[in-house]
């Protein structure tokens, strides 16, 4: 089903429309904010979706051009080992807060306490794509050859950019997708955290003292 004219405001949407919808953009928003930014903007300023007032700032261009030379440099500092984890660290404060303040817009017909519900909902699912994404990446800088680094963000970018782009067009199956990217998320860091307590334990056998002969 195609978004076209006003997905985020007219009440002819309905709200498991709009639910579906803000999924697939927090969850991209987690990837890459920048990316999702500029693909809002771009979107709304070609018609194929329509934005309310409250979100009207993210189609304006100097929002998109920022953002889009945002993406550019985010472009090469994703791909660079170490620093793509310093990098990814800091904007922590950036991807997620950025999500739920998405959330928090784009359900302004609602009210206050359904926004803050969306808002929180946003952050989380931000949270745990952002979450996935650097335990990836920090598993993957290990490696000493660099292809498998730029081809981890290359995916991401794709992903942020794409889902962004479907959801418009299909919010429900980009939503679907979105859920079951949750669940990989999970298992994926129910794995790490066994791989860590494994490494410890290992770690604590290796330096133990020798038993002392009665």
């Amino acid at each position: 089903m195609s978004l076209r004219y006003a997905p985020f405001l007219d009440m002819a949407i309905s709200s498991h429309e709009l639910t579906a919808l803000l999924v697939a953009v927090s969850f991209a928003a987690g990837l890459n904010v920048y990316a999702t930014l500029a693909t809002l903007g771009l979107l709304a300023q070609t018609g194929v979706l329509t934005l309310p007032v409250s979100l009207h700032a993210v189609s304006n261009w100097y929002v998109i051009g920022v953002s889009a030379a945002l993406f550019a440099l985010e472009l090469f500092a994703d791909k660079i080992p170490i620093f793509d984890l310093v990098w990814n660290a800091l904007h922590t404060f950036i991807r997620i807060p950025i999500a739920a303040l998405l959330a928090y817009k784009a359900t302004a017909q609602l009210s206050p306490s359904h926004q803050i519900i969306a808002a929180v909902a946003g952050a989380l699912i931000a949270l745990a794509a952002h979450g996935g994404k650097t335990a990836a990446r920090a598993m993957i800088t290990t490696s000493p050859e660099p292809l498998s680094n730029i081809a981890l963000s290359t995916g991401e970018d794709v992903v942020a950019v794409g889902l962004t782009w479907f959801a418009s067009k299909h919010p429900y199956i980009a939503s679907g997708i979105v859920l079951v990217a949750l669940v990989i998320v999970v298992i994926f860091f129910r794995f790490v955290l066994r791989s860590l307590r494994a490494l410890f334990r290992g770690a604590e056998h290796g330096i133990a003292p020798p038993a002392t002969q009665s």
